[in-house]
């Protein structure tokens, strides 16, 4: 895809990017236009599916989202391509495999034999010839809960929702979510990714189901307010049914903020069709804005009206204009004229 500014400039960048599922796999398959170190730091409470029921049976963590992560960074020859398919590849009928995919089955029989969820990960980066790294943020699978309000009569006290697959399909709103256990311990291979990292990215992805449960590892919480990265939050294209259905841009920010107040970010980057009151969203974003951040709007989604997801390639371009800092200066409000004016 040309976008009319050129190729994204790739440089010597160490990137990390943190989320989960198709989000995540969005800003991998973009950041990999960029840079070759690119380490991916994977939420670890899914319950549903494939996950859920190797992470029931065998007490591992749930690998799905971890595969979907190697799959984006494994490389573009024939082995790597060969391999990828196949990770991906999931089994139909109506058997006991029935709905696994191998990628699920392959990473929890490493984890089953080494021992070691990272040992196991890199097994099967080395396989598809990953460019980069996959890590659990967490080793330990982990639950996510949920209060939730308008699931009863107006006025009812909020609900307690539980596992992250309810959380994310509640029809009722949700307010705040947290981990159990209550303060579970980060992976270290990814707190020291994040502490050499040059640039870090958040989302985009299911907001309180694949973003914010970063923020809710004590440790890697910490060590986000901590770096020296350029920190970069990438917005969904559109609510997703469930979780966020009716929120704006700037209630994605202002969920994140609440759940993180001492985070502060370098950048937002959200597309420019989905923001339909800017000034709405440079308010929302000036709450956790670092000084000399700034808000970059440029079409970043892909032509697909029936389903939002994001562009690699244009993702990529905006992400390099982000971090290099091009077309803004250094502080700037964002005005008019930062916000990309065409489509592709």
């Amino acid at each position: 895809m040309t976008t009319g500014h050129g190729e994204p400039p790739r440089g010597e960048w160490r990137a990390v990017a943190l989320g989960g599922g198709h989000g995540l796999h969005a800003t991998l398959s973009a950041m990999r236009l960029l840079t070759d170190d690119v380490t991916a730091v994977v939420t670890v409470a899914d319950d549903g599916g494939s996950s859920g029921r190797l992470r029931r049976e065998l007490g591992l963590l749930p690998p799905g989202d971890l595969r979907m992560a190697l799959a984006a960074l494994a490389s573009d020859d024939a082995a790597g391509t060969r391999w990828s398919t196949l990770v991906q590849h999931r089994f139909g009928g109506t058997g006991a495999l029935a709905g696994h995919a191998v990628g699920n089955l392959l990473l929890a029989g490493l984890m089953d034999t080494l021992g070691d969820p990272v040992a196991a990960l890199d097994e099967v980066a080395a396989l598809l010839g990953v460019r980069g790294r996959v890590l659990p943020m967490s080793c330990d699978p982990l639950d996510i809960e949920a209060e939730v309000t308008g699931l009863g009569a107006p006025g009812d006290a909020p609900h307690l929702i539980r596992g992250q697959v309810a959380v994310a399909s509640t029809p009722g709103r949700v307010r705040r979510v947290w981990l159990r256990p209550g303060e579970p311990r980060a992976c270290p291979e990814a707190l020291a990714a994040i502490r050499d990292a040059d640039v870090v990215v958040l989302g985009p992805g299911s907001w309180f189901t694949s973003v914010l449960p970063h923020l809710l590892v004590p440790e890697l919480r910490d060590a986000l307010i901590a770096s020296v990265a350029q920190r970069i939050v990438v917005l969904n294209l559109a609510p997703e049914p469930g979780e966020t259905a009716g929120f704006s841009p700037e209630q994605h920010l202002a969920v994140l903020s609440q759940h993180a107040p001492a985070l502060r970010v370098d950048a937002v980057l959200a597309d420019v069709a989905a923001v339909s009151v800017p000034d709405r969203l440079y308010g929302a974003a000036a709450m956790m804005l670092s000084p000399g951040g700034r808000v970059h709007l440029a079409p970043i989604a892909a032509a697909d009206p029936l389903v939002p997801r994001h562009d690699p390639a244009a993702l990529a371009e905006a992400l390099g204009v982000v971090m290099t800092g091009q077309r803004h200066g250094a502080g700037r409000r964002p005005v008019a004229a930062d916000v990309a004016d065409r489509r592709t």
